[in-house]
């Protein structure tokens, strides 16, 4: 077998996906879908001005330093191996089976974790919508039934399944709707505030200063800590345009743009929302000021009225939008990584399995929304404190695949380094930067999470139940690989799947 099978013929690739189907603007849209900025803004803006104050804008674009560096990397693997199994199958080509597989256990984990996160927002937001709209408050705490909850999630997860199962068309359709209004709410949203505080009808105005683009004015190195952690939450979901590489209509470019364009729609959408909100409502702790704890987990629902009025279901229905389109966007991630890890037998050949229909896989769609499904609802029932807790295990699983990926992009081009200075920047020195940040933020949160008071408050034995939580995830993906490896040992002695390393390209001349 070739280990370079996103070759294309006739149509579909050797994977039997359906190649030529997605286009940049149809990556980008997918992108943003999957980090889900409506969502993970209104969740994330609190916190981060209760650390930082106005400095918010300036901690938004140092965490996304790491990612960029990272955006870099994954790039310049795409471009040498455009493979569905993104970090996997580089992750193997740099460093081999063991490592390669862990690399795309990391990932299946990751996502698996925000897929049930996402529909468990959804169910929220959706009867949160319900109740603004009829005027009933009561209708909004339905939501917190645990059997109600896990009942409606199920249903988003059905929905959300459905239409992954079918071809990459249906899912850019649908995308293209729930994205579209999604944004525009929020650029509405973010103006009206800027508006409205310029001309003094705000709850606490602020004017605007360039300062609060001035890293350096941040008031301790923890508050920079926290900035880089908010960057895995805020800006994840970049990489599931590099999973359908082998969908796209030029495999070796496309996805490497659409990667690039996303992270910078992201952040320019995540810079004006701050700064129409800072000027809006102030970071002081009243009523609507964003550093109060009490509107800290949803801040656009609580200032949606005053800065919207009437309209203020539109910001409900945009984070409802939000939630839900990410849920179905999120799920083509974790199919395409099963899917290539069946093909090159480092799992049960099932999960190569391909609809013939929709040419997308799957056996693989159907097996991470059960497992999302029932994950969910185990852990919903049994203890919601251990659903967030292994909600802020999920930094932990980011760092984890996103840095072996940049440092096996720094590893795989080793002998090209020194070709050209595009190959010392972008296949060495910035994954390298990304990748290093990345560990050392994976490591900080192992080390903080050992204390029960990190997360829930929860412990075993003493230990943070958070900590416990994110070894015990990597921990059965070890025992996993190793059964693999005893059931399929082909591919573990690299038969399927071999390391490599391009040579030098001034060698080659």
């Amino acid at each position: 077998m070739s280990t370079t099978d996103s070759a294309v013929t006739t149509g579909v690739s050797q994977k039997g996906l359906s190649a030529g189907a997605v286009g940049v603007i149809g990556a980008v849209v997918i992108g943003i879908s999957t980090i889900a900025p409506a969502y993970t803004l209104t969740a994330s803006l609190g916190p981060t001005v209760a650390e930082v104050g106005t400095q918010v804008p300036a901690i938004i674009l140092v965490g996304f330093i790491p990612m960029l560096l990272t955006a870099f990397g994954y790039r310049e693997l795409n471009r040498e191996i455009p493979d569905s199994g993104t970090s996997f199958t580089w992750g193997v080509r740099a460093f081999g089976p063991w490592i390669g597989w862990m690399t795309g256990w990391g990932l299946i984990a990751a996502t698996v974790i925000v897929l049930s996160n996402l529909a468990g927002i959804a169910v929220e937001f959706l009867f949160l919508l319900i109740s603004q709209v009829t005027g009933n408050p009561d209708i909004a705490d339905l939501a917190f039934n645990p059997f109600i909850n896990v009942a409606v999630c199920l249903l988003f997860m059905l929905g959300a399944t459905l239409v992954s199962y079918r071809d990459m068309q249906t899912t850019q359709k649908f995308q293209y709707i729930l994205v579209g209004f999604q944004v525009l709410v929020l650029v509405v949203f973010a103006v009206a505030a800027i508006v409205k505080a310029v001309q003094g009808d705000a709850p606490d105005p602020t004017a605007f200063s360039w300062s609060w683009f001035n890293p350096f004015e941040v008031s301790s190195f923890s508050a920079f800590a926290a900035g880089l952690s908010l960057s895995i939450f805020i800006f994840w979901g970049w990489d599931v345009v590099l999973t359908m590489n082998e969908e796209t209509k030029d495999p070796a470019k496309t996805p490497g743009r659409a990667a690039m364009v996303t992270v910078v729609v992201v952040v320019s959408l995540y810079l004006l929302l701050s700064i129409g909100l800072i000027m809006f409502a102030g970071v002081g702790t009243g009523a609507l000021g964003l550093a109060n704890e009490d509107i800290s987990a949803n801040v656009f629902f609580a200032l949606s009225d005053p800065v919207l009025g009437p309209l203020a279901f539109l910001v409900s229905l945009a984070v409802l939008s939000s939630s839900a389109a990410s849920l179905q966007s999120t799920a083509v991630g974790p199919a395409r990584t099963l899917l290539a890890m069946g093909y090159y037998g480092a799992l049960p050949k099932k999960f190569a399995q391909v609809s013939p229909r929709f040419f997308t896989p799957g056996y693989a769609t159907i097996v991470s929304a059960v497992v999302a499904s029932v994950f969910y609802a185990v852990m919903r029932l049994v203890s919601e404190n251990v659903l967030t807790d292994t909600i802020l295990s999920l930094g932990m699983m980011i760092c984890f695949y996103y840095g072996l990926t940049a440092f096996a992009c720094v590893w795989y081009f080793r002998k090209q380094w020194f070709d050209s200075a595009r190959s010392f920047f972008f296949t060495f020195l910035f994954p390298l930067i990304g990748g290093g940040i990345l560990a050392v933020l994976f490591v900080t949160t192992l080390v903080d999470s050992m204390d029960p008071a990190y997360g829930s408050g929860s412990s075993i034995g003493g230990i943070g139940l958070v900590f416990v939580l994110g070894v015990t995830i990597i921990g059965v993906g070890v025992v996993i690989m190793i059964w693999q490896a005893i059931r399929r040992p082909a591919f573990f002695r690299g038969e399927t799947l071999a390391m490599d390393a391009p040579p030098s390209i001034r060698r080659r001349r």
